[in-house]
């Protein structure tokens, strides 16, 4: 959708004979149905009219085309403005120019992250604006066809009116993305490198016919994308499919490719930890994208998401493969069918609302199955480790039946974590009291599992794991609150007994916290690394857990106020408190369980509730 095209001799009578962001807002009523924000009527008043300021120039043509706020499908992004025409040869060109009002910024650490007043009444961390109009470029060449098949150059560049040259704005820091995609700022001198930046590459008009095939173009990855994905992952031994990961992936393609809008499909994959459900979701994220299927990978968690795009995406292609990976809370508002089919990994951590206050949407299952012809779920209803989490295998069928969809149901069984142990896992169930088994004890030479005396001893274990090939960490339940994130230099888990003090997880390695070389110091949660796998980890029991024989007990009260896991659990117990007790039993072994399900080759334990482990199932 391109709220408002035109050519330049059109746009600058427009910004003449009325007011250019009356003309713009009633066109965005229009395609949209809504108004826009108060702050957004200002950008454009003041934005267009400085763009208006560089295309009164004689030489540049005036049959080019205009396009104000292009929405980049899939997506929530906006390009501001961009200009289409052609080179003396012929070749189509779109200049894409990303518009800040900003006067000021500060440099940040981070890659392609700068510090400025956005809008709001603080300044926070977004991406640079080259590195913004770059990005954007990235998206079109990968997914429009129009694009893509046409051979379109683009050139994107940033344009900050208002701001001053600083040495901040264009710091070294940033030059990758300021070659890719050049700033120009206030004065005279920034307006005609701008000119002559337009001039260079829109030498001819097209009467804004390109405008027209790339908003009517259709959404599909490029050839070159696809291979650029497929190449990424072939012979990577992680992602290789064994046993009957290759029957379930074989089934969800064959699905795939029989899914239509009148035959919708869905797959629901059960599968335990290290059953290989996110091996599997990946190999169908890629194959179906190299056969033009229009998919995306779905979690709620964003850890799975950064951690598996950053394996699949060399420097050069992480924005166009980033567009491959999506959040389970931005399919309110999609079209029906509008996707091929939606790969959506831990499903049971689907939420029924979306949006940062719960206030969004109906139903994210219902969401996901309504916007593809094809939906396959992978789930586990033993890691369902929060009150709101709702992607239980039975809810999933509920809404797929209510969908008139296809079910199919598969199992992956074959254990590859915990030194393919299938007897870890058992036994784990019946040490955490998640369900009687018979195994009470495993192969303690296959698998190596420790109960430490000291959180001390238990992290420096990690360490030295760790130093073999950096896939070794510490991850705890959440019973103690996050103050570093305030404060730097605070130590959040303290164990004083044994002079132990940590950090959780690094803020600046965010989601890839269990990948980050210097992490191995700080302490993951569930939220940080459910959907993923270590050689060796080492888990710190929190007081919500601890242990009377055989028996287990939970603590509710001593999870950290700011884990949102079992908010509302206090309303619960007041209203029925015997089912309250039997959730809350089942979140908090069933977090344990995930979190000591995440090594291939050993688990440590340390435990700080004291307990009185006897019976075969103790150490």
């Amino acid at each position: 959708m391109i709220v408002y095209q035109a050519t330049k001799s059109t746009f600058l009578h427009d910004t003449d004979h009325a007011q250019i962001e009356d003309v713009v807002e009633r066109a965005f009523v229009q395609r949209t149905g809504r108004y826009a924000a108060q702050s957004e009527f200002k950008s454009w008043r003041n934005s267009l009219a400085a763009m208006a300021r560089v295309l009164r120039d004689s030489e540049i043509p005036d049959d080019i085309g205009v396009g104000v706020e292009f929405g980049i499908p899939q997506t929530s992004k906006r390009i501001d403005f961009i200009l289409s025409g052609k080179a003396d040869d012929g070749t189509p060109h779109l200049v894409i120019v990303e518009l800040k009002q900003w006067s000021s910024s500060r440099v940040s650490e981070k890659d392609g992250i700068i510090v400025a007043n956005r809008g709001g009444r603080s300044e926070t961390e977004g991406p640079h604006p080259s590195y913004q109009a770059w990005s954007y470029a990235a998206l079109l060449n990968g997914f429009n066809e129009a694009i893509y098949e046409s051979n379109t150059e683009l050139r994107p560049c940033a344009y900050l009116h208002n701001y001053k040259d600083d040495g901040v704005i264009r710091d070294a820091r940033y030059a990758a993305y300021l070659d890719k995609a050049p700033t120009f700022l206030d004065g005279a001198d920034e307006l005609a490198r701008l000119r002559s930046f337009i001039k260079q590459h829109v030498k001819k008009g097209d009467s804004g016919e390109l405008l027209y095939s790339i908003e009517n173009g259709r959404i599909r990855p490029s050839k070159m994308l696809a291979d650029s994905v497929a190449k990424m992952l072939k012979g990577n031994q992680e992602f290789v499919l064994v046993d009957d990961q290759k029957v379930v992936y074989e089934t969800c393609l064959a699905k795939a490719a029989q899914a239509s809008d009148a035959r919708k499909q869905v797959v629901i994959v059960k599968g335990g930890p290290g059953t290989g459900k996110s091996v599997v979701a990946i190999n169908l994220l890629v194959e179906l994208t190299k056969r033009g299927q229009l998919t995306k990978y779905v979690s709620k968690n964003a850890a799975p998401r950064a951690v598996y795009k950053q394996k699949l995406a060399g420097h050069l292609r992480q924005v166009e493969i980033g567009n491959l990976f999506a959040g389970s809370g931005g399919f309110h508002d999609s079209q029906p069918n509008v996707f091929d089919t939606l790969v959506v990994d831990e499903a049971h951590r689907l939420n029924e609302k979306s949006g940062l206050y719960g206030n969004l949407g109906q139903n994210q299952i219902m969401e996901l199955i309504r916007s593809a012809r094809c939906t396959v779920f992978f789930a586990d209803d033993d890691q369902v480790v929060t009150l709101s989490d709702i992607g239980r295998i039975a809810e999933l069928e509920r809404w797929a039946q209510a969908a008139d969809a296809e079910v199919t149901h598969m199992e992956l069984a074959s254990q590859f974590r915990c030194a393919g142990s299938d007897g870890y896992i058992a036994w784990l169930d019946n040490f955490l009291g998640i369900r009687e088994t018979a195994n009470t004890d495993f192969d303690r030479d296959s698998f190596d599992f420790r109960i430490v005396d000291s959180p001390v001893e238990l992290h420096n274990l990690i360490r030295e794991k760790n130093k073999l090939n950096n896939k070794a960490r510490v991850v705890a339940g959440y019973c103690w609150d996050w103050k570093s994130k305030k404060d730097p230099n605070a130590w959040d888990i303290e164990i004083p007994e044994h002079g132990y003090k940590a950090q959780w997880n690094l803020d600046r390695d965010g989601s890839l916290w269990i990948v980050a070389p210097d992490s191995v110091d700080q302490v993951g949660c569930i939220h940080t690394c459910q959907g993923l796998e270590l050689d060796y980890v080492g888990v710190i029991i929190g007081p919500d857990l601890s242990f009377a024989g055989q028996k287990t007990e939970i603590h509710p009260a001593a999870r950290s106020r700011m884990d949102r896991s079992i908010r509302g659990y206090k309303r619960m117990m007041d209203q029925d408190p015997e089912l309250a007790n039997e959730l809350l039993y089942r979140l908090t072994r069933n977090t344990y369980r995930t979190l000591m399900s995440r090594g291939i080759k050993g688990c440590y334990v340390y435990i700080t509730k004291k307990s009185e482990l006897d019976g075969p199932q103790g150490v």
